[in-house]
C-alpha cells in the first residue's frame, strides 16, 4: 500500500505545470472532448509507466543492494532538482490531429512521457519498492490526477495553481526519499 500511496503523490505533484500537463491543456482546448482526451491518457500512461516499472524491477536483479541504494538515492535527489526545473512545451507534440482526438492524446502524451521526470520517477520506485503493479497503478493515478482537472477545468484552473510551490513540495518529498534511501531506510526491504 505504501508503495501505492507514495507513487501516487509524488507523480500527482510532480506533474503539476509539466508538459505533459501543458499538453492536456492544449489538448482540451483544441478538441474540446475531454473523454476521448482522458482515455488517450490513460492508456498513453498504462503502456508507457507499465514499461517504466518493468525497466525498474528489472535494474534491481542487475544490481547488489549496495549499488541499488546509492543509484535510487541519487537518482531522487536528482529527481528533486529536476522537478525544480520548469518544462517547456513543444507546440509539436500537439500537431497529431491526424489521428483523431483519443489517438492524438495517446502517441503525444506516449512522446512526451519518454524520458520525463514522472517515467525516471516510476523507474526509481518501482526499483525501490519492488512492487510493480502498486507503483505502476499509483503513478498512473498520480498522472490521472494532475491532468483529468486539467482537461475537465482547463483555464478556470491553470491561473490559479500555485505551481511553483507544488514544485517545491514535489521535490522535497524526493529529496527526503533520496536521504532516507541514502541512510538505508530500503535495509528493512532487502536493499
Amino acid at each position: 500500500m505504501e508503495a501505492f500511496l507514495v507513487s501516487t503523490g509524488i507523480v500527482a505533484l510532480a506533474e503539476i505545470g509539466d508538459k505533459t500537463q501543458l499538453l492536456a491543456f492544449i489538448l482540451a482546448a483544441k478538441f474540446r472532448r475531454p473523454l476521448p482526451i482522458i482515455l488517450g491518457i490513460l492508456v498513453a500512461t498504462l503502456a508507457n509507466h507499465g514499461f517504466a516499472g518493468a525497466v525498474g524491477a528489472w535494474v534491481t536483479t542487475l544490481l547488489g543492494p549496495q549499488t541499488l541504494r546509492w543509484v535510487l538515492g541519487v537518482s531522487f535527489i536528482a529527481m528533486a532538482v529536476w522537478t525544480l526545473i520548469p518544462d517547456k512545451f513543444d507546440e509539436e507534440d500537439a500537431k497529431l490531429a491526424r489521428f483523431g482526438v483519443f489517438g492524438t492524446t495517446l502517441i503525444a502524451f506516449f512522446l512526451a512521457e519518454m524520458g520525463d521526470k514522472t517515467q525516471i520517477a516510476t523507474i526509481a520506485l518501482a526499483a525501490q519498492y519492488n512492487a510493480l503493479f502498486a507503483v505502476v497503478a499509483g503513478t498512473t493515478l498520480g498522472m490521472m490526477l494532475a491532468n483529468v482537472p486539467a482537461v475537465l477545468f482547463g483555464d478556470r484552473i491553470a491561473a490559479r495553481m500555485p505551481v511553483r510551490l507544488v514544485h517545491g513540495i514535489a521535490a522535497a518529498i524526493f529529496a527526503v526519499l533520496g536521504a532516507a534511501t541514502l541512510l538505508g531506510a530500503g535495509d528493512a526491504l532487502g536493499f
